[in-house]
């Protein structure tokens, strides 16, 4: 089932998500209708914030982001990134590794907005799947931005936090518009 995005000035973008302590049939379906929402939406990654979930859940699938190449390791051999995907991460650990890099990234909760982000060009992840196994890899390229990006949102951070302080300005009437909208929604649905 799609479900509806949460935009820009929902309450559910600003809140840490809670650790899952064990699947459930519950949690089960969330990733399912996650990952169909995230392909509808034809993004690469979606967290349960964006959803209206404060857990510690988000599902990533980059093999459609061919013109943004990522990397993947596991147990330190270079691995099939696409062979890979998609993946479900659950209460997830990860570690800046390598050079900072900028590169463009937009939300799925910012419908037409981008801006240049800075982070670390790879990362180092822990977490659980969704058959409950503890995974482990390294990744760069897109994958570890839309990681890091996917991370930022189970811990209440937007990647307008990020942003330069001239981007932020740059899109501040947009930004605006878009939380204003969203509040008014939220307003009629009580």
């Amino acid at each position: 089932m799609i479900l509806e995005v949460v935009k820009y000035g929902h309450p559910a973008l600003r809140q840490k998500g809670k650790r899952i302590e064990k699947m459930t049939p519950e949690i089960e379906k969330l990733i399912a209708d996650m990952f169909e929402t995230m392909y509808a939406a034809k993004g690469v990654g979606l967290a349960a914030q964006q959803v209206g979930q404060a857990l510690q859940l988000t599902v990533l699938d980059v093999r459609g982001a061919t013109e943004r190449p990522s990397t993947l390791e596991l147990d330190g051999k270079e691995a099939d990134v696409l062979a890979y995907m998609p993946v479900v991460l659950i209460n997830p650990e990860v570690k800046g590794a390598g050079e900072e890099v900028a590169g463009s990234e937009g939300c799925l909760s910012f419908p037409e907005i981008y801006a240049e982000i800075t982070r670390p060009g790879q990362v180092e992840v822990r977490a659980v799947n969704q058959k409950g196994e503890e995974i482990a890899f390294r990744c760069g390229g897109l994958l570890a931005r839309a990681v890091q990006h996917e991370l930022d949102h189970l811990n209440g951070i937007l990647f307008i936090d990020r942003m330069t302080r001239a981007d932020k300005d740059r899109l501040q009437s947009e930004l605006d518009e878009l939380q204003a909208a969203t509040k008014l929604v939220l307003k009629k649905k009580k």
